[in-house]
């Protein structure tokens, strides 16, 4: 059984193949970073148009990577939601058109419940229940998954997602997008004490990062010059370290109480180097079994939501061509 999966909920078009077993026989993605990087942060209307553009070839690279042929494929899954709604519509567009001709079953996924089936990419996969963190751009949130099609919503952020917060925080600074990237490979330098940023919601199931940004502006503004050298680093490293501490806190409080000694930490953000560490750190000390993917299926990628997809069509499930794209989670539901 081949799966094609289709991703363009956001600024990456991708596409990828895989087998029944998991295993990943393409995965392509065509990223937009140097477009947005000039304006600062996606540009909605821009990234849908660019999704048009690459879509055809992102699928027929997928394909040819892969070295199986259009009939071969056995079903398609695509992000239905969350997202920009023009650029879910290209990659929704492109799936209909796909199963449409070759009379396969379709399946709508979550972009989010794609993030953590991305662990089952990896050759080291957790048994079931486990508790995962999903720490993206847009998406800060904690669930308790039961089964490939059971996820149970804990907490999610009341504000600013994770990723977001350190994207506006390196344009407070000036040093460039992706914020995150830029804010990790500095923070590396620095002294994660240096300076005191809050820590919100302490004792809460759910996240708040508006409080840090906001800390942030604050100590800028008391500043008479931009901050630059070692004191940069020191800003720079404090500030992540604020934000890894929290998920960090908040994750392990909830498996605790849930009693699950397993963690799966996905998205975006867990691309972040000391994020992956104090996970590991937390999961050698605790005896825990703690599941991090590979940095290349962190970031927004098809094979990911090929895996959510496999899970729900061997679940008996698919959708119609009917189906729609929604920006929000709730929207759908």
């Amino acid at each position: 059984m081949l799966i094609l999966g289709i991703e363009t909920s956001c600024d990456e078009t991708a596409a990828a193949v895989i087998d029944a077993d998991f295993h990943i026989l393409s995965n392509i993605v065509a990223s937009q970073v140097d477009i947005h990087a000039a304006y600062g942060g996606i540009v909605p209307e821009i990234a849908s148009r660019k999704h048009i553009e690459a879509i055809y070839h992102i699928i027929k690279s997928a394909l040819v990577e892969a070295g199986v042929d259009v009939a071969d494929i056995d079903g398609v899954a695509v992000t239905q939601y969350p997202g920009l709604v023009g650029s879910l519509l290209v990659g929704m567009s492109a799936a209909k058109a796909f199963a449409l001709a070759r009379k396969l079953p379709i399946v709508g996924v979550n972009h989010i419940f794609g993030h953590i089936m991305a662990v089952f990419l990896s050759k080291s996969r957790p048994q079931f229940p486990f508790v995962a963190l999903v720490v993206s751009g847009g998406h800060t949130c904690t669930y308790i998954v039961s089964s490939p099609c059971e996820f149970k919503l804990v907490g999610q952020t009341r504000d600013d997602a994770a990723g977001e917060a350190f994207d506006k925080a390196a344009k407070l600074l000036g040093i460039g997008y992706p914020g995150g990237v830029v804010i990790d490979k500095l923070a590396q330098q620095g002294r994660r004490n240096a300076v005191a940023f809050p820590r919100a919601l302490r004792g809460a199931i759910d996240f708040s990062f508006s409080g840090v940004k906001t800390a942030l502006l604050n100590h800028l503004k008391r500043m008479s010059n931009a901050p630059v050298g070692a004191e940069l680093l020191d800003i720079t490293a404090s500030y992540q370290e604020a934000i890894v501490e929290v998920l960090a806190d908040k994750t392990v409080a909830l498996a605790e109480t849930a009693g699950i000694p397993r963690i799966v930490v996905c998205g975006g953000v867990a691309a972040n180097s000391r994020l992956r560490s104090v996970f590991t750190e937390i999961g050698n000390k605790r005896a825990w079994e703690v599941f991090i993917p590979p940095l290349s299926l962190c970031t927004d990628n098809a094979a990911m939501i090929a895996a959510a997809g496999l899970y729900r069509l061997r679940a008996g499930q698919s959708d119609t061509l009917a189906m729609n794209a929604f920006s929000r989670i709730h929207a759908f539901s």
